[in-house]
């Protein structure tokens, strides 16, 4: 899935919820202005910025990342088999990181889980409410957690408060990849 298709889902699902953009900035506490040039693929938004504006709209940040947008239900289970698995290309904006969605089609969900190819190089680090689970499938990872640097190889894993600013890289000549879910303390539900 490319920017432009999910920059076109936030608007469908913002549509969708029958909010302006207007009522989306307060409850973002983004602009209008930004969350327009979003949607018409002008700023591709960063991760956080997506978690924000999907609680905002009582959704998973996952939903904006499926093909078919449906209206949502209230599924107590998920499934998804292999090959119905997205992954989202490193972009600018998620700084190199390949992420690979898993359940994006259960709604209402207060963890996180996915897949991530963490990128050699270290662009920026990452702060949002809620706590991390790390989980080194493959390969060997340089992880920053404020100060402190950790070497997590395949096997090790890593739970933290995700307020603190973090982020990692691949070491070796193979992209890490890790199991990461995400659980939030709230959500921004209407």
């Amino acid at each position: 899935m490319d920017e432009k298709s999910i920059c076109r889902n936030i608007k469908k699902l913002r549509k969708q919820n029958h909010l302006t953009l207007e009522k989306l900035a307060g409850l973002t506490g983004l602009t209008k202005g930004y969350l327009s040039k979003v949607e018409r693929s002008e700023k591709a938004p960063p991760y956080s910025t997506l978690n924000k504006i999907a609680g905002a709209l009582g959704l998973d940040v996952t939903s904006i990342f499926e093909k078919n947008i449906k209206p949502l239900n209230d599924i107590r289970i998920s499934v998804q088999k292999n090959n119905e698995r997205n992954i989202i290309k490193a972009t600018s904006q998620l700084s190199g990181y390949d992420y690979e969605v898993l359940c994006a089609n259960k709604p209402g969900k207060n963890m996180e889980p996915f897949i991530i190819y963490s990128p050699w190089e270290i662009t920026k680090k990452y702060s949002h409410e809620g706590e991390e689970f790390i989980y080194v499938m493959e390969g060997c990872i340089e992880f920053l957690y404020g100060e402190d640097t950790y070497i997590l190889e395949q096997g090790d894993n890593i739970y933290f408060d995700s307020c603190v600013p973090h982020s990692g890289k691949s070491l070796g000549n193979k992209k890490a990849r890790l199991l990461v879910v995400i659980y939030f303390y709230k959500r921004n539900r209407q």
